[in-house]
């Protein structure tokens, strides 16, 4: 018994060290230790000098911060002085012209000097298209009343030019208690990037300024399209975004992986005073990149090393194995991407890969049949989930998804669009008088004039439920979906169904009308909701009816309805 176990463990141990696996291990044994010890020896170097490197470049960052400190300090300073100025003199028109003489010729990232008033309101301004301004809802405006102190602002953009600025502020409470007035300064953005040119042009860096949202301020002109940008949409800094902005530390290092897949480091300094953060980021593979070209090296003469002792048996295996193998997997590539008619051609395969073949064969014929009654059953289904049987036209389902769509589309071409809620008067008596089948009759002809009239006019016919049905018209103003919504009530009363229990004898429509021009503040349910409050009122006035409501916005923001 014991010999029998352990012929069969022979077996089992010969098919797992099949001969290109023995020859694998031989190459393996004999070269490997050698090689391996030879690239530890060189990865032990790349560390070495992406450590160095990296301490390089985080000295430039703290260099590089500690000049944009030197910026904002002179920024504080002026507006200090203008303060005290302002604080002494108390006369606005004195004030003002004291803030024209001062605005220093020596400090060009200095772009213009304001004075805001009580009222949030600008007073006077270096550039005189400011005055006016009201800035009572700038944040930094708010902070600077409330600390009392010098505020650096995030990145914001010019309520007159629009152009992208950072402002500084410093309120003259500060130094009079009863002063009300802020003196205000604009940055010049690019003269901050330009102070951090010592950190473009070099490979493999990545280097900007910051605010405390995250939005870059200033880069090297080289890379200056980050600019105005969120760090999180940074391709090569959005994996250390959150963490650079939520730290709390005046300086630090990280370690992180890019969007693209590259190890890089990460410095940052952050600007004293101030919520901004400079960060420098290194892309490891480009500061190693010779170090990186021997590594691969070394790798590679093991590899041809190994290549050269598994030659012959690779030369013998390729025909009687690895075709085979790679003509089947091609033949189920082309199967599983579709191509249902693929079969594996027994006649061109060794003997032993035919049984297999047959199988697949024997698979792909059944999985094809399968596959084609799958997507003819989920065409009908989808079919089925989005069209009501009984009119016709759109179910609700089918209506919800085409609003969701007119409805972003009009958001993006700033257009209006109308709906008509319609119901049919008295069905439910209706259905009491001639039953059920009859009922059904007329929901289908009403849906047939509604189609009809939404290819006519483009619009969108579809039946919300039971007896309503909605008509929804893109690019349609009020006045004209007025008049498709008359249009619809008059065609339908034209039909004359007969309706006894009704005033007017036949079957008739009430029509609510809405229309809007959908905003961010708006949402398609506030379009339904007024058309179904319009088609309310036409019922309360007597049915047969077309009453119009209209989306409009209060003084608070909200949407309401408006007759």
């Amino acid at each position: 018994m014991s010999r029998v176990k352990l012929n069969r463990n022979r077996v089992k141990l010969k098919r797992l060290l099949g001969i290109r696996a023995r020859l694998a291990l031989l190459a393996l044994i004999l070269v490997a230790p050698l090689m391996l010890e030879r690239a530890r020896s060189l990865e032990d170097e790349r560390a070495k000098q992406i450590a160095r490197a990296a301490t390089e470049f985080s000295n430039l960052a703290q260099h590089s911060a500690d000049a944009q400190l030197e910026v904002i300090s002179s920024v504080e300073t002026v507006l200090k002085s203008a303060a005290y100025i302002g604080a002494s003199v108390g006369d606005v028109g004195r004030s003002c012209e004291i803030l024209h003489a001062s605005l220093p010729a020596n400090l060009p990232w200095i772009r213009t000097l304001l004075i805001v008033g009580g009222d949030g309101r600008v007073q006077c301004s270096t550039n005189p298209i400011f005055v006016g301004l009201d800035l009572t809802d700038r944040a930094y405006l708010k902070k600077a009343r409330e600390s009392r102190d010098f505020v650096f602002s995030d990145y914001l953009f010019a309520k007159v030019t629009s152009n992208p600025v950072v402002m500084a502020a410093y309120p003259v409470s500060a130094i009079n208690r009863a002063a009300d007035s802020v003196i205000l300064a604009g940055v010049n953005l690019d003269w901050m990037s330009k102070i951090m040119s010592n950190l473009g042009g070099r490979p493999g860096i990545s280097a900007a300024l910051i605010d405390s949202t995250g939005t870059v301020l200033a880069a090297p002109a080289d890379q200056s399209t980050m600019i105005g940008r969120s760090l999180d949409s940074v391709p090569l800094l959005s994996a250390i975004a959150e963490q650079a902005i939520a730290s709390d530390k005046a300086q630090g290092a990280l370690s992180f992986v890019a969007a693209d897949g590259s190890k890089r480091a990460l410095s940052f300094a952050r600007i004293a005073g101030t919520q901004s953060r400079l960060i420098v980021s290194i892309d490891e593979a480009k500061v190693s990149a010779a170090i990186d070209r021997e590594i691969r090296t070394a790798y590679v003469q093991l590899g041809f090393v190994c290549l050269f002792v598994l030659l012959g048996a690779l030369i013998a295996a390729e025909k009687l194995i690895i075709q085979p193998i790679e003509t089947i997997a091609a033949m189920a590539k082309r199967f599983g991407q579709g191509d249902w008619s693929v079969r594996a051609v027994r006649q061109s395969l060794p003997a032993e890969f035919v049984p297999l073949a047959r199988a697949f064969n024997a698979m792909a014929a059944q999985l094809g049949q399968r596959e084609r009654e799958l997507v003819a059953t989920n065409d009908r289904l989808t079919v089925i989930a989005s069209i009501d049987m009984l009119s016709g036209l759109a179910n609700r389902r089918g209506f919800q998804s085409r609003l969701d769509f007119e409805w972003m589309k009009a958001q993006q071409h700033h257009s209006e669009m109308s709906l008509l809620m319609i119901d049919v008067d008295q069905f439910k008596l209706f259905n009491d008088t001639y039953g059920h089948p009859e009922g059904d009759a007329c929901l289908a002809r009403v849906g047939e004039t509604l189609a009809g009239i939404a290819d006519d006019c483009m619009g969108f016919a579809a039946r919300y439920g039971g007896e309503e049905f909605c008509l929804l018209l893109p690019n349609t103003g009020l006045s004209r979906a007025r008049d498709i919504g008359e249009l619809v009530r008059a065609e339908v009363q034209k039909l004359a169904m007969p309706h006894s229990t009704s005033n007017h004898e036949t079957v008739t429509v009430s029509v609510g009308v809405a229309c809007t021009k959908p905003d961010a503040s708006s949402r398609p349910a506030d379009l339904i909701e007024a058309a179904d409050a319009a088609l309310y009122a036409a019922k309360h006035l007597g049915r047969n009816a077309v009453i119009e409501h209209g989306l409009g916005p209060l003084s608070d923001g909200t949407v309401a309805l408006a007759s």
